[in-house]
């Protein structure tokens, strides 16, 4: 295992491109992110909005983890998704602050994404955890069909200057390989 987890790869897929996002992208990542119905399970509601996307892509940049993501036959961006919290002496990496458009939902967008990103984690940590807000019944949906078990951990994020409670699910790397995510 690696000593520092590289957060900024570019991961090709069959259908799906994932690079690191840059500034240059703003126009294209937040005409996918303005849809109201993308965030209506989440914690912050109107992160569709310029008011509260901006501030959330600017921090976004600025933290390095974040890939868009590109449908490879019409180079459209479709969404996106972020590393975080690496916690080396618990050889651990976040997946999450995810989203897609939702022409890609119920389609393998999603799975061949947290695949993409799930395999390079796995090169360099043994678990990776994904924070959910309990009502993101979507969310939790999909990560439970990648395999990903609820723990009992949760945890309160201070969004706008309020606590947000959140589950945690994890997937190990030797379910990973052992095939979790192709159910």
């Amino acid at each position: 295992m690696s000593e520092i987890f590289p957060f900024q790869p570019t991961l090709t897929g069959e259908t799906l491109l994932l690079r690191p996002v840059v500034a240059s992208d703003w126009d294209a990542i937040f005409a996918a992110a303005s849809d109201p119905l993308i965030w209506e399970q989440h914690p912050v509601r109107d992160r569709y909005t310029d008011t509260s996307f901006r501030p959330y892509f600017a921090t976004q940049l600025a933290g390095g983890g974040t890939l868009i993501v590109i449908d490879r036959s019409s180079d459209a961006v479709i969404g996106w998704s972020t590393y975080g919290n690496y916690l080396p002496e618990q050889s651990r990496v976040e997946i999450g602050w995810t989203f897609l458009i939702r022409a890609q939902w119920g389609t393998a967008a999603n799975r061949e994404m947290k695949h993409l990103m799930l395999a390079h984690s796995f090169k360099h940590v043994n678990t990776v955890a994904f924070r959910i807000g309990p009502d993101n019944l979507r969310s939790r949906r999909a990560i439970e069909k990648l395999g990903g078990m609820l723990t009992d951990e949760t945890d309160d994020i201070i969004i706008h200057g309020k606590p947000i409670s959140h589950v945690v699910y994890t997937i190990e790397k030797e379910d990973f390989l052992n095939g979790a995510s192709n159910r």
